[in-house]
């Protein structure tokens, strides 16, 4: 029992229960995974439960992995039987076995966001909508919210009728057809997999039974993430034995966004009887200073379980807290500091930028192309979402399901094959009215007769190669099918032939992609193709993370969740950013900012910045800002910096924003300055003063320069020391010499 004997107090009883529900509340890094990972290995070595009746459930498949890592090195060759999985994993693995009961081919695809999106823009043209009102990301964020809820068409059909609302009509209307389509090209989206595994579920008592009997003893990870869904999934599952364990923190609640519901962990003892609740408040990550400030913040919260973090891990640095005069000051000092803490030994790998919005980060990028510090961004453009890419990955998806429309429509005519717009618009209405996929369409005698002969003939050839393709494929491996792919549609040697510099990356991805191949085989030997593709399917922001590639990471907090770093800057401590302006009409939207501050400052492990901007420019507008209520609720014994929150001349405030006086002051002074900009610049830090171009001047910390541009308010100088900067002269410090 070493693993459970260097466990603290609290971990080894969390570990060492067995029968009954159990809610651990496991602070930022407070070691749950280690504690799950020894619960797992005391159930089966000294509790006899067979490895086969434990069911583990995450998130991410970064977290999957490497609770199956841990288990791997206590328990050897048991581990293979520990089903250890995400949530959508697992229902894709029950629904693989059963989803014929539910109308699906085994071979069913499982669509990403990019393939969703497709499907919602075909619809939205077919119905004459207006695409910008019915955006793809809005209607399918609409969609998800009635899926999490299990409602079903029927009955948004229902309300929008009675609603008598046109929008929600519409609404209605692509959910219907949009599930229409999805059923036809045998597919699946995210949040089917989880709704069809409860409905699968609650229809079917023999086979919930199954599962039932199964797993005996269930544990979920994050479970404060967890939305009704979810919920219901799991109390179905241990509604037999009851022995489920629950591991998160009410204090990390940052998805009630997207779906996840506090309730369900503060509510655990409620729904669950006799439940044991153990607090794990010992944290290993952060020394003491940034747990003292992150717990300064979180204890303004009403909605949470009470609990502390403390560490021994010393008291470590003060939290800095820097004020700058705006969003490029703000990238120019994050870009310094850097510098210095590399000097101080640390690497660019050490180091994470987190930031409310992503629109913040292209100061950042700026910043850092021009004096060249590497860096890479979560929640940016994927490397698997990249076109070459997702071209490849849908001519795999077509060779295992036939029946993808989405797939086929985006291949082809990839690479060119004289198959032009009008002629696959024909196609795809036609299989429409036959109500059939487009491929079986293609494979009757009159599918392309509408087409040139030309058409027909590159149709044929398509719908050979990928028939071919599909017949075989279960005989070859992964990576032999990918080079198949590869010859015989000619993607690369048509690339070569076009003989420019931006396709000698694609075809470096696309070999590339090779690698990736090989890897996951390596890693899973009896791997087959809708493994590899379910893999890259499910695939989220923080599983995209590299640990090893030496870059600064730029993110939003709420891709940081799961990740911690030697060295955090929070950029934007402003009010109207973080908390952002629309979590004033949410429901406790502000307790859920206020969370996501708590998990941005609590991912720093050794030294933290907080940085705010007294002026910004977002979204094309240029603001005067006010200082994040948050930096206010920090205990000022844990700061360090020659301005403390509270002393700012633009004020600090503690007054709820949804209409409190500094909301409000905030924005008349957002009002004044974009008013006095329309009639030419208002009296500021320059007096006034007009400029021209070829003027001397000067600047208390950039010393002497020259004008070399005047554009309205803004002024372009090229300065001894650091060059040339533009500067507003509305706020500049400038004075002409």
């Amino acid at each position: 029992m070493a693993g459970i004997d260097n466990l603290n107090p609290e971990q080894r009883e969390a570990a060492l229960h067995k029968d009954g529900p159990l809610l651990i509340l496991a602070g930022a890094g407070s070691g749950k995974t280690e504690t799950m990972t020894q619960r797992i290995v005391h159930l089966i070595k000294n509790e006899n439960v067979r490895p086969e009746n434990i069911l583990a459930v995450t998130f991410t498949n970064k977290a999957a992995k490497m609770m199956k890592e841990r288990v791997a090195k206590n328990l050897g060759d048991a581990n293979a039987w520990v089903r250890i999985m995400t949530f959508h994993s697992f229902c894709l693995w029950v629904l693989r076995y059963h989803g014929e009961e539910l109308g699906y081919k085994k071979n069913f695809a499982v669509y990403d966001p990019t393939d969703q999106k497709a499907v919602v823009k075909r619809l939205v043209r077919e119905m004459d909508l207006d695409d910008s009102i019915y955006k793809p990301a809005r209607v399918l964020h609409d969609i998800s919210k009635f899926k999490e809820a299990a409602r079903s068409v029927v009955d948004v059909d229902e309300a929008a009728t009675l609603s008598g609302k046109l929008f929600e009509e519409n609404i209605a209307t692509l959910y219907r057809k949009y599930q229409a389509k999805l059923r036809s090209n045998n597919a699946m989206d995210f949040d089917d997999l989880i709704l069809n595994a409860v409905r699968l579920f609650e229809a079917n008592e023999r086979i919930l039974a199954t599962y039932q009997r199964m797993f005996e003893y269930i544990m979920v990870d994050e479970y404060q993430d967890t939305n009704y869904l979810q919920f219901r999934l799991v109390q179905l599952l241990a509604d037999k034995h009851q022995n489920l364990c629950v591991v998160g923190d009410d204090d990390q609640c940052i998805y009630q966004w997207r779906g996840a519901d506090i309730t369900n962990i503060l509510n655990f003892e409620k729904n669950f009887k006799n439940t044991k609740v153990i607090k794990l408040e010992q944290n290993y990550r952060s020394t003491e200073y940034i747990l003292k400030g992150a717990n300064s913040v979180i204890a303004n919260n009403q909605e949470r379980k009470k609990k502390k973090l403390w560490t021994d891990r010393g008291a470590g640095e003060k939290i800095a807290y820097r004020v700058v005069r705006d969003q490029k000051e703000e990238a120019h000092f994050v870009a310094s500091e850097i510098m210095k803490l590399l000097s101080e030994g640390q690497r660019f790998s050490d180091i994470a930028i987190l930031y409310r919005t992503n629109a913040q980060s292209r100061t950042f990028e700026d910043e850092f192309f021009g004096l060249k510090i590497p860096y890479q961004m979560l929640g940016s453009l994927r490397y698997y979402e990249r076109k070459e890419i997702k071209d490849m990955i849908s001519y795999m998806s077509l060779v295992q399901n036939p029946d993808d429309d989405v797939a086929l429509i985006r291949v082809i005519n990839e690479p060119k094959r004289g198959i032009g717009p009008k002629g696959l618009a024909g196609i795809i209405s036609k299989a429409a009215e036959k109500e059939i996929s487009i491929m079986q369409l293609l494979t009757q005698e009159d599918g392309t007769s509408d087409l040139s002969s030309t058409s027909k003939a590159a149709v044929a050839e398509f719908v050979a190669m990928m028939t071919s393709l599909s017949a075989e494929y279960e005989n070859y491996k992964i990576s032999e099918i990918y080079n198949e792919i590869l010859e015989r549609t000619r993607y690369i040697q048509i690339l070569e032939a076009k003989n420019r510099t931006e396709d000698d990356a694609r075809i470096e991805n696309i070999l590339g992609f090779t690698d990736a191949i090989i890897e996951f085989e390596k890693e899973n030997p009896s791997a087959t193709l809708p493994d590899f593709l379910e893999n890259l399917a499910l695939m989220s922001d923080v599983d995209s993370h590299k640990d090893g590639e030496d870059a600064v990471t730029f993110m939003t907090i709420h891709s940081a969740k799961g990740l911690e770093f030697p060295v955090v800057f929070l950029v934007g401590m402003e009010e109207n950013l973080f908390p952002s302006p629309n979590s004033q009409k949410a429901v406790n939207g502000i307790e859920e900012e206020r969370r996501l501050c708590y998990v941005g400052m609590t991912r720093a492990m050794e030294k933290l910045y907080l940085v705010r901007a007294k002026d910004r420019m977002l979204y094309g507008r240029y603001d005067r800002t006010l200082e994040s209520r948050f930096l206010g609720e920090i205990d000022k014994a844990v700061l360090d910096g020659d301005v403390l929150p509270g002393a700012d001349v633009t004020g600090f405030f503690h007054a709820p924003m949804g209409g409190g006086d500094g909301y409000e002051s905030s924005r008349r002074i957002s009002s004044r300055a974009g008013a006095a900009a329309g009639r030419g610049g208002l009296l500021g830090k320059s007096g006034g003063m007009s400029f021209a171009k070829g003027d001397k001047v000067s600047h208390p910390k950039f010393g002497e320069g020259l004008v070399i541009e005047v554009n309205g308010s803004i002024v372009t100088v090229i300065f001894d020391s650091v060059g040339t900067k533009k500067l507003a002269t509305e706020i500049a410090p400038l004075e002409k010499l």
